[in-house]
């Protein structure tokens, strides 16, 4: 559970920066999205949170609801690396880590900052199914 809530804080956080963010000029964004640099590494702690949960689920597997609920966080973060490697990773490529930015920059930007928040809601949904697995059965 640790590390999909750690999942969580950064993509949270790209949440609530993209109503500041969404509006900036070429240059101001361009400068703003360098804070990125070095993030990357903590791809790892996605990949903790995707094998722990998936741990889990084979664990659960003949837990009935539980398990249920484990599977929804398993591929719910699995759905965040499917957003992140369609919409993100080519956006990151495309403007070689907003180093560089083409003609249509601003496409890329709409497209690097929802495909953040698509995966905060993701990240949400299997947190929230995460702790709903690990709680105690009621009586």
């Amino acid at each position: 559970m640790l590390f999909a809530a750690l999942a969580l804080v950064p993509a949270l956080a790209h949440v609530f920066e993209l109503p500041n963010k969404i509006g900036l000029s070429r240059d101001d964004y361009l400068v703003v999205q360098q804070l990125y640099r070095g993030w990357n590494l903590l791809g790892i702690v996605v990949l903790l949170a995707l094998a722990s949960n998936a741990l889990l689920t084979a664990m659960l597997a003949r837990a009935g609801g539980k398990f249920g609920l484990a599977l929804i966080a398993t591929l719910a973060i699995a759905g965040t690396q499917a957003v992140f490697w369609s919409f993100t990773f080519p956006a990151n490529r495309e403007t070689q880590n907003w180093t560089v930015l083409p003609a249509h920059w601003e496409q890329l930007r709409i497209q690097w900052e929802y495909s953040h928040a698509a995966s905060a809601g993701l990240n949400l949904v299997a947190l929230v199914a995460l702790i709903a697995a690990l709680l105690p059965r009621r009586a």
